[in-house]
């Protein structure tokens, strides 16, 4: 599965964690920039019993998005923005979307060749110098193109048990590229670039760094001018210009798995300037990306194809589907047919998107709880079926 979990979840036993804040219900307030009929949706009633089972089973909020060619555009949302003011969660409300944002990095690399800046063979080393080529295994001859299909089998810092136990020991630390990229150094790649698919972050850490050097500013400046604003999406920023901005819903974890959540909004400071996660948004906002990507409306028809080029690990996870790898985008093969996705974590949120190129069906959802018995109804094959089933 494609996540962010830390091995050692238990140590949030020894944090001190933050209080629920008192905060006015007018900070969630929201709308959003088009005429909502999803109230004269055919499938409302059963779309809104899917989200109000998830929250009845323990998941504090979730939003979602479903799109369907013939019936148009439906937003719903469940459950609570804020348990401790007790703000009920809106369609319209954001929250951390993790590592969903490897998708919108992907897609802006592919632009920047699409405009002769780059080419998608040559190697990231090319284009960045110091320790972050000289000291992470297979970094001097890793091509873009593998950084992106995650086959540069470069090791991935998050599963360094060193940084997963600083960044418990201090969940507010912001923590810049460089840090992160620290725990990467001099250690054993995972194979020899091309050889297979391994999902790394260290190479989407390199990747915004490659944004940056091309660019000439921030990679999340680069993703407003390509991305957001073209789009409109308007919902939709980037952590390291707001870390909590006006309007999201507050994140929990189910730290002892008894659905006794607390609270850890302020937890994910190792995301908020690199491009492995870091984005906020909601799940409207992300459907109409994921739309107009697979529609040819960001980047052309030969960008597209070279983006659902896929890959197969040679290892495969039991557990959940048979992943195939693309640039920035997977494949799976569920009951309800292909779908195309990419999921994210944040401590105490989880996202996840699907498109499904049969009949162009948009499934978009986000969670502002995880971890614990929460997992199970979020983020596992069987409740990906499950909403897989009802939406589609």
């Amino acid at each position: 599965m494609i996540r962010i979990t830390y091995v050692v979840l238990a140590a949030f036993m020894l944090c001190s964690c933050r209080e629920g804040e008192s905060i006015a219900p007018s900070f969630y307030d929201c709308s959003f920039n088009f005429n909502d009929s999803s109230g004269l949706n055919p499938d409302n009633l059963r779309y809104q019993s899917l989200l109000n089972d998830m929250t009845s089973s323990g998941v504090v909020g979730v939003t979602m998005s479903v799109f369907h060619p013939n019936t148009g555009m439906w937003v719903g949302a469940a459950g609570e923005a804020d348990l401790h003011n007790n703000v009920a969660m809106k369609p319209c409300n954001i929250s951390r979307v993790g590592s969903t944002v490897k998708m919108f990095t992907a897609t802006t690399v592919l632009k920047l060749a699409e405009e002769g800046k780059l080419n998608l063979d040559d190697k990231i080393a090319g284009y960045l110098q110091g320790d972050v080529i000289d000291k992470i295994e297979n970094a001097e001859v890793a091509t873009i193109r593998q950084l992106l299909q995650h086959s540069g089998g470069l090791y991935n810092y998050i599963q360094n048990l060193k940084f997963q136990t600083a960044s418990l020991n201090d969940l507010i630390r912001e923590w810049k590229p460089d840090d992160l990229l620290k725990y990467a150094y001099n250690q054993k790649a995972y194979f020899r670039p091309g050889e297979d698919v391994r999902y790394s972050n260290t190479g989407y850490i390199l990747l915004g760094m490659l944004i940056e050097k091309i660019e000439g500013k921030p990679f999340y400046k680069v993703f407003e001018e390509k991305l957001f604003i073209p789009l409109g999406l308007t919902m939709t920023k980037f952590a390291a210009e707001d870390h909590v901005p006006v309007g999201i819903a507050r994140g929990y974890i189910d730290m002892y798995s008894n659905l006794q959540v607390i609270e850890s909004t302020y937890f994910s400071g190792w995301d908020y300037y690199s491009a492995d996660g870091g984005l906020i948004s909601n799940p409207y906002d992300m459907s109409i990306f994921f739309q107009a990507l697979m529609n040819g409306r960001i980047i052309n028809q030969a960008s597209l194809n070279q983006m659902l080029i896929w890959k197969t690990p040679k290892e495969t996870d039991p557990d959940f589907y048979n992943i195939h790898y693309g640039l920035g985008i997977f494949k799976i093969e569920t009951a309800e047919g292909i779908a195309y996705m990419h999921s994210g974590d944040a401590i105490g949120y989880y996202a996840n998107m699907l498109y499904f190129p049969g009949d162009s069906t948009t499934v978009v959802y986000a969670v502002n709880s995880n971890y614990g018995k929460i997992d199970r109804f979020v983020s596992t094959k069987e409740a990906m079926d499950k909403i897989i089933d009802i939406t589609k």
